[in-house]
């Protein structure tokens, strides 16, 4: 998520397996049986966030090996008209430059896309 140049950052809380717990993440979530990937976001981004995204273009495909599950991640561009958001599932949230995106803890899963990110 974007909103005048700033990336929109999510922290996890305590969770199950603890090498994604705390850890710093892109929103999002899983594809429902029959909907879209740009479906998904949009619904997932409303419900996390409570807010509501244009404009998504696909960005890069990740596919990652967790010691206890293995994750394909589509990720995208999305725009936001407005920085409020209201946390439904994360414990923080942060809206960074590219330039600071590497001044957080991320999900390994993440790392390519903030790489990608900074260029």
């Amino acid at each position: 998520m974007i909103h005048e140049g700033d990336i929109l950052c999510v922290q996890r809380g305590d969770g199950k397996f603890e090498y994604v717990s705390r850890k710093w993440e892109f929103p999002g979530g899983k594809v429902e049986s029959e909907e879209s990937l740009e479906d998904a976001i949009k619904r997932e981004i409303k419900e996390e966030l409570v807010a509501d995204i244009t404009d998504c273009d696909q960005f890069l495909t990740v596919e990652h090996q967790y010691p206890d599950f293995f994750l394909t991640m589509h990720s995208f561009i999305c725009h936001m008209p407005t920085k409020a958001v209201t946390l439904t599932e994360h414990i923080d949230h942060r809206w960074l430059p590219s330039s600071q995106l590497a001044s957080l803890d991320w999900a390994a899963a993440d790392i390519p896309i903030v790489r990608k990110l900074q260029g």
